[in-house]
């Protein structure tokens, strides 16, 4: 049986981590978002298992139009560099609205940035409307050469924990 406040004592805590800089990418500490770190907790031992190392919160770039650009994970296996954009939906909200902009900012970094190699956005929760839509349409109105994989919570997972992403 899980001890829920354990767990979240664990997933909230310690949010003073300094910031390190290398390979032109800024990483930071965590912003305290709790659904988001929820997911980020369900993520990050299945990429642990597949090999993959892994820094939290990464500066990627600035966003289209303006504002920082964060990364919720940046995973990295046999010099690939992967980013992982974490969306969870519990009940009908603003997330599904988010999807496509980060969608478009991801192909942004993507196209500027040889050394990321592959983005994802994971979908999690069932609150979605739009999922069937963000899994296997958005990428065609998108006009980018980029690829930008949207998937599920549970494909990614099973991708990770095998190492294949």
């Amino acid at each position: 049986m899980i001890d829920f406040t354990t767990f979240y004592q664990f997933v909230f805590s310690n949010s003073s981590k300094p910031h390190k800089e290398g390979a032109g990418i800024i990483t930071y500490m965590a912003r305290n978002t709790r659904t988001g770190a929820v997911l980020e907790a369900m993520v990050l031992p299945a990429l642990e298992m597949g090999g993959y190392s892994i820094e939290r919160q990464v500066r990627l770039t600035d966003r289209l139009g303006g504002g920082r650009h964060y990364g919720d994970i940046m995973a990295q296996k046999d010099g690939c560099r992967i980013i992982i954009s974490l969306k969870w939906q519990q009940s009908s909200g603003t997330a599904e609205q988010k999807v496509p902009y980060e969608l478009m900012c991801l192909a942004d970094v993507l196209s500027r940035n040889e050394d990321v190699h592959k983005a994802y956005i994971v979908i999690g929760g069932d609150g979605w409307t739009k999922d069937s839509f963000f899994l296997g349409e958005l990428n065609d109105w998108v006009n980018t050469t980029e690829y930008v994989d949207v998937v599920r919570l549970d494909t990614f997972v099973a991708k990770a924990n095998r190492g294949l992403l």
